[in-house]
């Protein structure tokens, strides 16, 4: 029996990088993966990369209304949820020498949104997966 036999996994920002070798990987291990991406084209890309045992899921993780799509997506369909893998962000991309404090601070700078995304926007994911088990 592989590791992941029976469970339920959810990657956020599924499409590509980190994401698309979790998701890989937990198939490979037994799991059913759902991924999320904000664009449809990428997220039809990934899903059909990874090939078997994936249902893509387009929304956007800061998006309340999204994350509650996704979880009743999930729900309906699987029942549960046992693992959750927290990476989808944003980027800002600047040479070194351009960057300062205040571009790096500030409700509309990237590093506001990761630090929303990770603290506050995925504690919903956390509470189903408890809630589901």
């Amino acid at each position: 029996m592989n590791k992941l036999e029976r469970k339920i996994a959810l990657v956020t920002g599924g499409t590509s990088g980190i994401g698309l070798a979790t998701a890989k990987q937990f198939v490979n291990e037994g799991a059913y993966v759902f991924i999320t991406g904000r664009r449809d084209a990428e997220l039809a890309a990934a899903a059909k990369e990874i090939g078997r045992n994936v249902t893509g899921v387009q929304g956007d993780v800061s998006n309340l209304d999204d994350l509650d799509r996704l979880f009743a997506q999930i729900k309906r369909e699987k029942g549960k949820l046992d693992i959750v893998f927290a990476n989808a962000g944003v980027a800002k991309f600047a040479a070194l020498g351009t960057i300062t404090r205040s571009s790096m601070t500030g409700p509309s700078t990237s590093m506001s949104k990761v630090c929303s995304s990770r603290c506050r926007k995925h504690y919903p994911f956390c509470r189903m997966a408890l809630l589901s088990s």
